[in-house]
């Protein structure tokens, strides 16, 4: 087997679907097929694949009885599986199974390969992630530098590979570091929310950042790349990447001693929607119960947002951006922090301009 090229097992009792999965994806990877999940733990027992596809409805031993197996066994625990079937599967419930994702049958070419590919980059990066921050402190007594330097490139590159399948690109994530960086530091030097601010690690908040959208490696294509207005059940399919995010932070924890890093991270995952008024989302807190580091990341975003091109519109500009957030205060956003907002537009603005996000 070529070390070069990820390797994917194909577990189905329909000889048509191994056909139709191996020429989607033997171009691109090693692809072996199985025709039930006995045959499948024999091919276990001679190589660990990257991925594993995994059809729901077989005999004798159906996808969700292999995957329990999978997940019982210390060997074959840590390989991420893709669920395929006819059904409409229930996503929670899935993911609450050990599967990383379900693909509904039939499905697009270029739906199957795009779901697998980002999964498998997502995956090198979590085991990046989780080597870098296992190492940590070894490493900083080495290269203090280098490492806390490619421990934020790696976050950024899965921060961005996430982005980039909604078609966002041109270092966002960079900029809303920036954003962000500049409204926490206007908070510091006024002394305003001191007791909240003066327990905050400024260096590992910025390198944590990167996470706070995580949980919508877990959002359909066919949602996160819809050009037009969602509809209510997309949208709160949208709204459970936030709940997605906190599971996927709360599962690296275990696995590293770098806590600090990543309780930053999960915060921000679960609070960067939250809103002033308690009308934002997955707990709909309200006032200053919404932890600081996502009532500040929510203006950082939303700036971000309006100042960017979209696919169904054109950005703002840094002007009309401004007004929005203040017709928004006391609603969306902590009035406090819109003051202080206001102190570093020019900045916010200079930022923008800098990544060539608008030319108003």
């Amino acid at each position: 087997m070529s070390m070069e090229r990820e390797t994917i097992f194909i577990v189905d009792d329909d000889l048509t679907n191994l056909t139709i999965c191996d020429d989607i994806l033997s171009g691109s990877y090693n692809v072996f097929t199985s025709s039930s999940g006995e045959l499948l733990f024999k091919m276990l027992e001679r190589h660990i694949p990257d991925l594993i596809l995994l059809d729901v409805e077989m005999p004798v031993m159906n996808g969700y009885q292999v995957l329990e197996r999978l997940k019982a066994k210390p060997e074959t625990s840590h390989i991420p599986v893709i669920l395929l079937t006819g059904k409409n599967e229930r996503e929670l419930e899935v993911l609450s199974l050990g599967a990383i994702d379900c693909i509904i049958k039939p499905f697009s070419p270029l739906l199957l390969l795009n779901r697998v590919k980002v999964h498998l980059l997502a995956g090198s990066q979590r085991q990046k992630l989780t080597y870098f921050n296992n190492n940590l402190l070894e490493m900083v007594g080495i290269r203090t530098k280098t490492a806390v330097s490619l421990q934020n490139a790696v976050l950024i590159t899965l921060a961005e590979l996430l982005e980039n399948r909604e078609g966002v690109t041109g270092g966002h994530i960079e900029r809303k570091q920036k954003l962000f960086r500049v409204l926490l530091n206007e908070l510091f030097e006024r002394v305003v929310y001191k007791e909240e601010t003066s327990i905050l690690n400024m260096a590992i908040v910025l390198q944590s950042l990167p996470l706070y959208d995580v949980g919508k490696i877990v959002i359909n294509d066919s949602i996160l790349l819809k050009p037009g207005r969602l509809t209510e059940n997309e949208f709160e399919q949208v709204k459970k990447h936030t709940i997605f995010g906190e599971k996927v932070i709360e599962t690296i924890k275990k696995n590293t001693a770098e806590q600090e890093f990543l309780e930053y991270a999960k915060i921000f995952a679960g609070s960067h929607h939250e809103k002033w008024d308690g009308s934002g989302y997955p707990k709909g807190l309200s006032g200053n119960k919404i932890p600081l580091l996502g009532r500040v990341m929510a203006i950082a975003d939303v700036y971000d947002a309006l100042v960017s091109s979209k696919p169904y519109r054109n950005a703002y500009s840094h002007d009309e951006a401004v007004r929005r957030i203040i017709d928004s205060k006391g609603t969306h956003f902590d009035p406090g922090l819109v003051d202080s907002f206001l102190n570093v537009s020019d900045r916010f603005k200079e930022i923008a301009m800098l990544g060539n996000l608008w030319f108003q």
